[in-house]
């Protein structure tokens, strides 16, 4: 028969006495409880997913009942407002790719020949699969992807900074000032996607599924091509610690996905440059590295007159602040691969600069930001972030004297 232990004075309890003495009621109260008592039977592995897929469905129906709003305040169609910009392109290209480059320059050049093909290809699948349009297809597309993005990157970011930073971080990153183009036909939420679950895989050293990720992301958008750098960097930190090539698997398959679009354009239009060419002619006319000077010089000699170039300064300073954070923060070198290669290519463009739109792309930036800054600055952050998304939002709607172009 066991005997209680008395502590001396001063001296604490042992944990079995603490045991016997709170009993099990007490052990119950102690753990932690879901709020909504019909959570409770659910697994734990299942409640922690609801709160990604929470914030993800928060953030997209906030971002749908804004497009609402502003379609009644300018007599709009919502349906115009969602297929907007680039999501127009995506459903052309949908509709099949054109045999011909256009001639020209600007907007007189422009063609779906300048946007990826995974997006259009899986709207052409659900259009012939389901019989619908292929605005409705489009949309079934990207919120299906939209819904499953929080959840892969709370996946990819729970390795590296936890369950609970996991969570933070994922607030941030959808509700940042360009996840508004989530609810538009747009190839930011499969990009995401794939990029975080690729980022999984590579945690869990699965090489085959992280190269097929990878070149799902290559095969999106061209700053999908940034997936190449944590997949090689994984595998030769993995390689020169234990001699094997097999890790190697992922960064070799990673750029298939645009290698095949470039080897579809060479057999359709022609030559294997056609989206080089249509991007440079319709759109990314004039000299490398030019976006962020070009967008500087503009707001110095005219002011903040244009919303355009306004933001992309703005954004500059924006993202140098959450780099220099997420620097001190010293993140998981796959996460800082993939960010540091994905605002390169973006600065690298003649005219894309640093936009809220590269930033959520870069996710794990906003991620690990979220993640690590002190709790009482979260819900600052966030809320001042959701607001700029809905003034941008807004504006790119129509709200604006001049739009603003995401």
């Amino acid at each position: 028969m066991s005997q209680a232990v008395t502590p001396s004075p001063g001296q604490a309890a042992p944990r079995e006495a603490v045991r016997h003495a709170d009993g099990p009621a007490s052990r119950e109260a102690a753990a932690p409880q879901p709020a909504v008592r019909w959570l409770r039977p659910l697994p734990p592995r299942l409640r922690a997913l609801l709160w990604p897929l929470s914030t993800g469905i928060c953030a997209h129906l906030a971002a749908l009942l804004l497009a609402l709003g502003v379609a009644s305040a300018t007599r709009q169609a919502v349906q115009h407002l969602l297929s907007a910009w680039d999501s127009r392109w995506y459903l052309l290209a949908a509709s099949g790719y054109p045999h011909h480059i256009l001639p020209g320059s600007g907007n007189a050049a422009q063609s779906a020949l300048g946007f990826f093909p995974l997006l259009p290809l899986l709207v052409r699948v659900t259009h012939l699969a389901l019989g619908v349009g292929y605005f409705t297809s489009g949309l079934l597309v990207s919120s299906a992807a939209s819904i499953a993005a929080p959840v892969a990157v709370w996946w990819a970011l729970r390795g590296p900074v936890g369950t609970d930073g996991a969570v933070r971080g994922t607030a941030l990153v959808f509700f940042s000032p360009g996840a508004f183009v989530l609810v538009m036909v747009y190839s930011e939420a499969l990009l995401v996607t794939a990029v975080a679950l690729c980022l999984v895989a590579l945690q869990r050293r699965k090489w085959l599924t992280a190269g097929l990720l990878a070149a799902a992301a290559s095969a999106t958008d061209p700053l999908g091509l940034a997936a190449l750098a944590p997949c090689l960097v994984v595998a030769w930190h993995t390689f020169r610690r234990e001699g094997s090539w097999r890790p190697f698997v992922a960064p070799a398959l990673a750029p298939a996905g645009a290698v095949g679009f470039f080897a579809f354009l060479w057999a359709w239009v022609g030559t294997p440059f056609a989206w080089f060419i249509t991007q440079r002619r319709g759109w990314q006319g004039g000299p490398l590295f030019d976006g962020i000077p070009k967008a500087f010089s503009i707001v110095v000699e005219h002011g903040f007159v244009d919303v355009n170039d306004t933001v992309k300064t703005v954004s500059v300073f924006a993202v140098l602040a959450l780099l220099a954070f997420f620097l001190r923060c010293r993140p998981d070198r796959a996460l800082l691969a993939y960010v540091l290669v994905t605002l390169a290519l973006a600065v690298a463009s003649p005219i894309v600069s640093l936009t809220p739109r590269v930033v959520l792309r870069a996710f794990p930036l906003l991620g690990v930001v979220g993640a690590k800054v002190p709790r009482r600055l979260l819900p600052v952050l966030v809320g001042t972030s959701a607001l700029v998304m809905a003034a941008l939002a807004a504006s790119s709607w129509g709200l604006g004297r001049v739009p603003y172009t995401p």
